[in-house]
């Protein structure tokens, strides 16, 4: 029986932060150009606004620290999912 890759090494912090992080950045993005394309009623702003202290929309500084927060949040998650995943693994 071959076993999953995920079982046989341990995931690392390093890739799983980038990963994550860059998901979020994308997501963020797309997010952001969907609010400036859909009308008011339906865009997206103000589900980020409580997510990301600092932003604001259409300024450049809001955006510039939406993109810094998604990327750190995705660090935030892999600092605490890796160890968790690992000691889980373990326990089984």
């Amino acid at each position: 029986m071959v076993k999953s890759n995920l079982t046989t090494s341990t995931l690392r912090i390093a890739p799983v932060g980038n990963s994550v992080s860059l998901f979020l950045l994308i997501s963020y993005l797309l997010c952001i150009g969907f609010g400036l394309l859909a009308p008011e009623q339906i865009a997206m702003h103000e589900a980020w606004a409580p997510l990301l202290p600092g932003f604001e929309w259409l300024t450049w500084t809001g955006f510039l620290i939406g993109l810094v927060e998604s990327y750190l949040y995705g660090w935030y998650f892999a600092i605490l999912f890796v160890p968790l995943y690992r000691w889980f693994a373990k326990v089984r």
